[in-house]
This record gives C-alpha cells, structure tokens and sequence, in this order.
C-alpha cells in the first residue's frame, strides 16, 4: 500500500511539475489545418472519371473580414507523380460564384462530378502543380456565405495555400513558389489575396496572380445588375455583405417582399438565383439601400485599387461581358498601373462573361507558369 501510495505522489508531482513548466499552448493561427480527410474529385458527373490525384478534403483557420478567427474549407489537389523541376510549386485557385448554400460549394460540386472550373484546375494538375482551392467562408462550413466580402475572400485564399503546406502527406513546402488564379468572384478573391499578401502572408513566395472578370468596385457592379436579368447576384452579394458587417442589418430595412424573397434565396446555388431576374433593389427596400451611410462605407472598404499588389497581375475581361462591365475591370488596370504594378491587361472579344472565362483561362495559366519558372513578367500599362 505504501509503495502504491508512493508512485501515485510522484505521479501527481510529475503532472503538476510538467503544467508549470509547460509554455502556453499555441493560439489558432491562419492556415491552420483543422482536419485533412482524404477524398476523390470527378470530372465527369455520376463519379464517371476521377482526378489521378492525391485529395483531401480540408477545414483549416482563416480570418473574417472583420478580423475574427474562422475555419474554412477547401480542396487540396496534389499529383501522384514526382516534380521534376524541383520544389513543387502550389497554386491557390479561386472559384467564380457557386451560391450561397453549403450544397453549392466548390468542394462538393467536385466530389461529385458537376465542376466545371476543375477542367482549368487539370491544366495546372498536368503541369505538376499542387492546387489548394477555397469553398470560402461560410460555405461548406456553418454559418452564412460571406458572399463578394473581398477581404474574407483573400485571405480564405491565402490561407488555403498555407493549410496545404501543413497537410501530413502532402509533400509540400512552405518554400514553393505560389501563384494565384480566379475569375469573377474568384477574380475578386485572387485580387485580393494579391492586395492582402505582404501584410496578411508575407511568407508566401507569390510569384504572380491572374485575375479575370473582376468585379473590383461593388457599387458600380451593383447599379449595372439593378433591374437586370442577373439582379440576382446583386441581391447575394447583399446578403453576404450582411453575413459579413452585421450593422448593415439588411433585413430591418427590407419591405415584406424583400425579406421573403431574400429568406428564399439564402441557400441557393447560383443557378436559382434566376428567380430573382428583373428585380430592383426598390423592390426589396422602401430606402435607397446602395446609398446608405453603412453601406457606402463597406463597399468602398470592399473596393479594390487602394493597395497595390507587389506581385505581377495578369488581368483579363470580356469585352461583352454583361455582369461586370468591362469599364470596372479597366478602372482596376489603370489604378493598378498608376501605382506602379507590373499589370498585363488583355481585353478578350468574348460576347459575355461566361466565354470571357473559357477564353481567358489558359491564357492565365500559361501566363501564370512563366511566373512560377522566374521569368521576368512584362507590362502594357
């Protein structure tokens, strides 16, 4: 009994001696991995042809637009096959618009077959590049879509290339050289996270972004989509403005209509946002919303330009395109090249913003591994 009580007494000595000389436990940090399950992404639907890859499915910590530590998901997409050019380089790819409901997120949609930006991601996959993709907050992850809140968006993105670093198994450096790609919502995300890089991710080794069809200035993309057949996406990003900022308090200064509508659409994936055609933001609120006090500064702290990258941009636009006018993407190059950005613009003949993606999307990859190779990158500002 004496030697039994004997042991227990160091025991409890040594637990006491370890919690007093142990140092603080680490706080969460961005990028983060909270889990790494592994998973399988098709390109075709009915999971008919799977990806080669080696996949996982990630949940890693990131940062709110406000500031608060959130967990994010995401896609980590590695190949199978050895790099051959040494240290293999990471991409952090940025979907376009998906929705606002957990069921549209980028993550699913590619477990599932029905991706069809991962048709871009393959053409980086088959240069042996590992691909770390965002779902974004709140989507994929409880709590709402903080749809078009930039801030949130880049830093998602940056965090994602971070997270994929610290996957056991991934065989990645937190030395690779990174680029980053999007389009539309994704455009506005790599812009960001192009913007937030030197104070957010300072380690990252970026090399370059490609951005297309950037809806850089909010306000301007919402008074184009009032009253058009693609309102709907103007009403989202109201709401994930909200999600975002909860002073904009959106629904205290809707109409029943509005409140009714908007309630409908908050799980919606962007194909349903249809319903929403033809609307105005008159209809949704007795006051005129875009032009609020709360508003007005949100949008233009959501407004890109103001930072400039310190990276190369390769930015492109539709000339037709019918949801971001081509003079928004413009106004972004100009500002960009007033401050000294290495800035490529390319003005596409596609008719609309949908072929603006399909035509501009390997010439941005292409552009985006000469940048990963070293090789200087040239302006037409």
């Amino acid at each position: 009994m004496t030697l039994r009580v004997r042991v227990s007494m160091s025991m409890i000595l040594l637990s006491i001696m370890s919690l007093l000389t142990a140092g603080p436990a680490r706080a969460a940090a961005p990028g983060d991995v909270v889990s790494a399950q592994p998973t399988t992404v098709y390109l075709l639907p009915g999971r008919l042809l799977e990806v080669p890859v080696n996949a996982w499915h990630l949940r890693y910590n990131s940062t709110s637009a406000t500031g608060a530590v959130n967990t994010v998901s995401g896609t980590l997409l590695v190949p199978r096959a050895g790099y051959p050019l040494g240290t293999r380089p990471i991409i952090g790819y940025a979907f376009g618009t998906h929705g606002l409901g957990d069921q549209c997120a980028p993550s699913v949609s590619m477990s599932q077959g029905r991706e069809a930006e991962l048709a871009l991601v393959s053409l980086f996959l088959l240069k042996g590049y590992a691909v770390a993709m965002t779902d974004y907050e709140g989507l994929g992850t409880p709590g709402p879509h903080t749809y078009m809140a930039g801030i949130s968006q880049g830093h998602a993105v940056l965090d994602a290339i971070r997270a994929a670093t610290r996957v056991s198994g991934a065989g990645l450096s937190a030395t690779a050289p990174v680029g980053i790609m999007g389009y539309s919502q994704g455009g506005a995300s790599a812009a960001w996270a192009a913007q937030l890089q030197p104070s957010y991710a300072p380690e990252l080794r970026l090399r370059g972004v490609a951005a297309g069809g950037v809806p850089a200035d909010l306000h301007a993309v919402a008074q184009h989509l009032d009253g058009s057949a693609d309102f709907g996406l103007a009403a989202a990003a109201g709401v994930g403005l909200d999600a975002a900022y909860p002073e904009l308090d959106l629904e205290a200064d809707l109409n029943d209509r509005g409140r009714a509508l908007l309630a409908d659409a908050a799980d919606d994936c962007v194909g349903d946002l249809s319903k929403l055609a033809g609307l105005r933001f008159a209809d949704l609120s007795p006051i005129d919303l875009l032009n609020q006090p709360k508003w007005l500064t949100r949008l233009a702290e959501n407004r890109l330009g103001a930072t400039p990258p310190r990276v190369p941009m390769f930015l492109y636009h539709a000339r037709g395109d019918q949801i971001i006018p081509l003079a928004v993407g413009s106004t972004l190059r100009t500002e960009y090249c007033r401050a000294g950005v290495r800035a490529r613009w390319l003005s596409l003949p596609a008719p609309d913003h949908v072929t603006g993606a399909i035509e501009g999307g390997p010439l941005a990859i292409e552009w985006l591994a000469l940048r990963i190779l070293g090789l200087p990158a040239s302006s037409n500002c």
